[in-house]
């Protein structure tokens, strides 16, 4: 019978100890999903601001070309060529 009881013992122990990691693994399941979620929006942000420089870059790309810059000087004038094709379009869509 003391083996029966000994044996109880250990089960109870055991679940005990597995409830607590179970608890324990809920805890940092939570702390990560947070942590996903801040990750997912620092993320977010990060790209917005990415796309910001790489427009602001262009911008500066072509204001270089245009003050004579020799680097650019093919990108700018593809650019105000399409920007005309673009004008003469609506320009005829008006008429129309």
């Amino acid at each position: 019978m003391s083996d029966l009881i000994e044996i109880i013992d250990s089960l109870e122990n055991r679940i005990s100890k597995l409830l607590h990691k179970h608890e324990l693994m809920k805890l940092q399941n939570d702390d990560l999903r947070t942590r996903i979620v801040e990750l997912e929006s620092n993320s977010e942000s990060q790209l917005d601001q990415l796309k910001q420089w790489e427009e602001k870059f262009a911008a500066l790309k072509n204001a270089n070309a245009m003050l004579g810059s020799d680097k650019y000087k093919r990108e700018t004038k593809l650019k105000i060529n399409a920007l005309i094709r673009e004008i003469d379009m609506c320009i005829s869509q008006l008429s129309e």
